[in-house]
Protein backbone atom coordinates (compact mmCIF):
# COMPACT_ATOMS: atom_id res chain seq x y z
CA UNK A 1 0.00 0.00 0.00
CA UNK A 2 1.40 3.58 -0.82
CA UNK A 3 1.14 6.61 0.66
CA UNK A 4 0.54 9.91 -0.56
CA UNK A 5 0.12 13.57 0.88
CA UNK A 6 -2.92 15.77 -0.20
CA UNK A 7 -0.60 17.86 -1.95
CA UNK A 8 0.12 14.60 -4.06
CA UNK A 9 -3.38 14.75 -5.26
CA UNK A 10 -3.13 18.13 -7.13
CA UNK A 11 1.08 17.84 -8.06
CA UNK A 12 1.15 14.26 -9.17
CA UNK A 13 -2.58 12.63 -9.80
CA UNK A 14 -1.30 10.04 -12.68
CA UNK A 15 0.99 8.08 -10.22
CA UNK A 16 -1.52 8.11 -7.64
CA UNK A 17 -3.57 6.10 -10.12
CA UNK A 18 -1.06 4.28 -11.23
CA UNK A 19 -0.47 3.09 -7.96
CA UNK A 20 -4.01 2.82 -6.90
CA UNK A 21 -4.61 0.38 -10.46
CA UNK A 22 -1.68 -1.95 -9.36
CA UNK A 23 -2.11 -2.05 -5.63
CA UNK A 24 -5.82 -1.50 -4.86
CA UNK A 25 -5.02 0.79 -2.28
CA UNK A 26 -4.04 4.18 -2.06
CA UNK A 27 -3.29 6.36 1.68
CA UNK A 28 -4.01 10.49 1.46
CA UNK A 29 -1.72 11.61 4.36
CA UNK A 30 -2.48 14.98 5.79
CA UNK A 31 0.01 16.91 7.97
CA UNK A 32 1.81 13.06 8.33
CA UNK A 33 -1.37 11.22 9.79
CA UNK A 34 -3.93 9.11 7.53
CA UNK A 35 -7.00 10.73 6.28
CA UNK A 36 -8.54 8.42 3.42
CA UNK A 37 -8.18 5.53 2.05
CA UNK A 38 -8.90 5.11 -1.50
CA UNK A 39 -10.06 1.95 -3.12
CA UNK A 40 -9.76 0.72 -6.39
CA UNK A 41 -13.59 -0.61 -7.44
CA UNK A 42 -15.40 -1.12 -10.67
CA UNK A 43 -19.08 -0.60 -11.49
CA UNK A 44 -19.94 -4.09 -11.16
CA UNK A 45 -18.64 -4.26 -7.65
CA UNK A 46 -19.34 -0.64 -6.54
CA UNK A 47 -22.03 -1.34 -4.43
CA UNK A 48 -21.09 -4.39 -2.69
CA UNK A 49 -17.51 -2.31 -1.46
CA UNK A 50 -19.35 0.71 -0.05
CA UNK A 51 -21.54 -1.71 1.75
CA UNK A 52 -18.72 -3.08 3.02
CA UNK A 53 -17.06 0.53 4.24
CA UNK A 54 -19.96 1.27 5.88
CA UNK A 55 -20.57 -2.12 7.61
CA UNK A 56 -16.92 -2.16 8.53
CA UNK A 57 -16.74 1.84 9.92
CA UNK A 58 -20.42 0.97 11.84
CA UNK A 59 -17.85 -2.25 13.82
CA UNK A 60 -15.36 0.26 14.80
CA UNK A 61 -17.68 2.81 16.09
CA UNK A 62 -19.35 -0.57 18.36
CA UNK A 63 -15.88 -1.74 18.96
CA UNK A 64 -15.12 1.79 20.21
CA UNK A 65 -18.48 1.71 22.43
CA UNK A 66 -17.70 -1.88 23.86
CA UNK A 67 -14.21 -0.65 24.94
CA UNK A 68 -15.19 2.29 27.04
CA UNK A 69 -18.41 0.38 28.13
CA UNK A 70 -15.37 -2.44 29.14
CA UNK A 71 -13.50 0.57 30.97
CA UNK A 72 -16.81 1.73 33.04
CA UNK A 73 -20.18 3.10 31.94
CA UNK A 74 -20.52 5.96 29.13
CA UNK A 75 -22.44 9.04 30.13
CA UNK A 76 -25.77 9.76 28.66
CA UNK A 77 -23.63 12.51 26.83
CA UNK A 78 -20.83 9.93 26.10
CA UNK A 79 -23.05 8.17 24.22
CA UNK A 80 -24.75 10.39 22.14
CA UNK A 81 -21.55 11.99 20.98
CA UNK A 82 -20.58 8.85 19.85
CA UNK A 83 -23.59 8.11 17.54
CA UNK A 84 -23.40 12.06 16.26
CA UNK A 85 -20.27 11.03 15.39
CA UNK A 86 -21.11 8.01 13.38
CA UNK A 87 -24.23 9.68 11.89
CA UNK A 88 -21.70 12.34 10.78
CA UNK A 89 -19.57 10.12 9.09
CA UNK A 90 -22.27 8.21 7.81
CA UNK A 91 -22.87 11.97 6.09
CA UNK A 92 -19.80 12.43 5.16
CA UNK A 93 -20.14 9.29 3.22
CA UNK A 94 -23.28 9.33 1.49
CA UNK A 95 -22.42 12.68 -0.03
Amino acid sequence: MRFYTARDLRTIPKNIWDSLRVSGEVVITNNGKPTALMLNISDDNFEEVSKAVRQAKAMIAFNRMRAKAAAGFMTDDEIADEIASYRREKAKDNE
